[in-house]
């Protein structure tokens, strides 16, 4: 596991290595849907939550120093700060080798723009090599297929990359993957309509 430097949390709460108590929330990024997958507050099971359709206009206007976050952003923030999350898991997508590409790169700005949008709380990146691949077999061993199998994969797969993740704290006795640094230090607040203000 690797880890990096990242914004300090207030007194109570962990820096992103402790296993503080509260769910955990996993993010599978696709270009057109994220899948969305929450953890019980010990971080035992990974369960489903919902499919958020990306916001491609706000993803055009959005900059990493200054403006609205995208909706899908600010829709994934205002699910952790409604359950207290005390870490959130984006899957990082790699080629079988281990190298990344330009979908790693997408899911890493997804990953800064998410940790601006619930700074203090940690985001880290985990690998979700087959994660996707894992969903649609356990989708087709459940029997859903068709539409409604498409409508589910992506929060199949934030299931498959959040219970990756669980076990592998479980294991190491650490939060795992890597800490996503925010490159934008000034906070922003999330707007009723899903538009966001700086403070």
């Amino acid at each position: 596991m690797s880890d990096g430097p990242g914004t300090a949390a207030p007194a109570g709460t962990d820096d992103g290595d402790g296993r503080r108590r509260g769910a955990r929330v996993g993010v599978d990024v696709g270009s057109v849907r994220v899948g969305l997958a929450a953890s019980d507050p010990d971080g035992i099971v990974a369960t489903p939550v919902e499919t958020v359709p990306r916001d491609a206009v706000g993803w055009g206007r959005y900059s990493r120093s200054r403006g609205p976050l995208p909706a899908d952003v600010a829709r994934i923030a205002a699910e952790v700060a409604d359950r207290f999350a005390a870490v959130v898991y984006v899957g990082l997508p790699r080629h079988l080798s281990g190298a990344e590409g330009s979908a790693s790169e997408a899911a890493r700005v997804y990953a800064e723009a998410l940790a601006s949008a619930v700074a203090p709380v940690p985001v880290r990146l985990v690998d979700e090599r087959m994660s996707t691949v894992s969903a649609h077999q356990a989708l087709h061993a459940s029997g859903r297929s068709g539409r409604r199998h498409r409508q589910v994969v992506d929060q199949a797969a934030a299931v498959v990359i959040l219970q990756s993740a669980l076990e592998a704290e479980r294991a190491g006795g650490s939060r795992a993957g890597e800490r996503v640094v925010d490159p934008a230090p000034p906070a922003r607040g999330v707007a009723g309509d899903g538009e966001t203000t700086e403070r």
